[in-house]
């Protein structure tokens, strides 16, 4: 919900979504959780909103398998509440479907990979991960993914455990994600620098609309 240009955050997200012919939306909520369901409600510009309610935190994994138990279509997107990246999403959601992978992991190129960690890709495919702290321009995970609800998990995983570290990571050779690469602008307003770069670049205006 943190403001930029005007608004919330996520409302940003939300637009696009609606924009590219999102008919549904679950937000994954939690700790203060009434702030966003006051905001945006049971429907928002006329689409429906469900909310996957985490009475205690799930790590960004468990929030994901429990919010799809929400979902009614076969295949679904997933994006993080505090990454933005331009994408057509529909492009993405499509090529999920073609090439039948359980996952297709947006990935985009950025000068300097080393706080975010990197992306191994390979024909297509997301082979692997680079450590974060390693310097230098690479392909990085935007925050956005096309996947099957029925996804299977490991039963190992415990209730709360990381998608990434936890999920991706150790599994990847066996998902074999597929990579859908995006040119367009990038940001992750969970770090400061990038929250006051997206408060020039809207200027007050949507320049984040489709």
């Amino acid at each position: 919900m943190a403001p930029v240009g005007g608004r919330p955050f996520l409302q940003i997200l939300l637009d696009r979504l609606i924009a590219q012919g999102c008919s549904r939306l679950i937000i994954s909520v939690g700790h203060l959780r009434q702030v966003i369901m006051n905001a945006f409600g049971e429907s928002y510009k006329n689409v429906p909103v469900n909310y996957a309610i985490e009475e205690t935190p799930l790590g960004t994994g468990g929030a994901i398998r429990f919010a799809l138990q929400e979902a009614n279509d076969d295949s679904v997107l997933v994006l993080n509440g505090d990454t933005f990246l331009e994408a057509d999403l529909k492009a993405m959601l499509t090529l999920h479907k073609t090439l039948n992978r359980p996952i297709t992991i947006a990935v985009t190129k950025v000068p300097e990979m080393a706080r975010y960690g990197g992306v191994l890709i390979e024909n297509g495919h997301v082979e692997g991960f680079i450590e974060k702290g390693i310097t230098g321009a690479g392909f990085i995970n935007a925050g956005i993914y096309a996947m099957d609800r029925n996804l299977s998990w490991p039963e190992t995983l415990p209730q709360r455990f990381s998608f990434e570290s936890d999920f991706l990571s150790p599994l990847v050779k066996e998902l074999h994600p597929a990579a859908f690469t995006c040119a367009g602008r990038f940001l992750d307003i969970g770090i400061p620098e990038d929250l006051d770069r997206a408060e020039s670049l809207v200027g007050g205006k949507d320049d984040f609309s489709d």
